[in-house]
């Protein structure tokens, strides 16, 4: 079959508390086997949370692969099996300490295609609440608010360089303005 990829076999390498990484054999369509390497991951949700004066809630963390401070939407992973707009409610209390009466699905996005299995969920909330945020033990952050279109902004000028937070700041500004039509 054209454009497939049929395992022949598969090792688990490492076990770990968020990835699993195998070592898999695959035949391609010319019958050559190859050597993958794959991450299977549980996935992860993000969400846009917008208040009512139009101002888009985003967090401030290190990331340890890269060695320096992020700007991100609220996000966070989901266990395996659990649903994705769940996960999302629940990370939106748990970073920003908000929670919605209006939460769209803005679609899903996969982050590294050649050797990852992640799929992120975005979601966009509006008509917020606040109360008190309950961060894990290890999660360490800084919240902040910014105008909708300022975080558009830093979007494109590379001042958001975090993936799934870029597309979902776009795909949220689309969906909004679709919606003024």
């Amino acid at each position: 079959m054209h454009l497939r990829e049929d395992t022949v076999s598969s090792e688990l390498i490492f076990d770990g508390k968020v990835v699993k990484l195998y070592k898999d054999e695959a035949r391609l369509e010319d019958g050559s086997v190859v050597s993958r390497e794959l991450i299977k991951h549980p996935g992860g949700v993000c969400v846009v949370p917008i208040d009512q004066e139009g101002n888009v809630y985003l967090v401030k963390q290190f990331r340890y692969p890269f060695k320096t401070q992020l700007i991100e939407i609220p996000a966070g992973k989901l266990e395996y099996g659990e649903d994705p707009e769940q996960c999302g409610l629940r990370e939106l209390k748990e970073e920003a300490g908000a929670e919605c009466d209006r939460f769209d699905y803005l679609g899903k996005l996969y982050p590294t295609v050649a050797y990852d299995s992640e799929i992120i969920y975005m979601y966009l909330a509006r008509d917020l609440s606040f109360g008190e945020r309950d961060l894990d033990d290890d999660e360490f952050l800084d919240v902040f608010k910014v105008p909708f279109e300022k975080a558009v902004e830093m979007v494109m000028s590379g001042e958001i360089l975090d993936s799934k937070t870029q597309l979902a700041i776009l795909k949220a500004k689309m969906m909004i303005e679709s919606e003024k039509k």
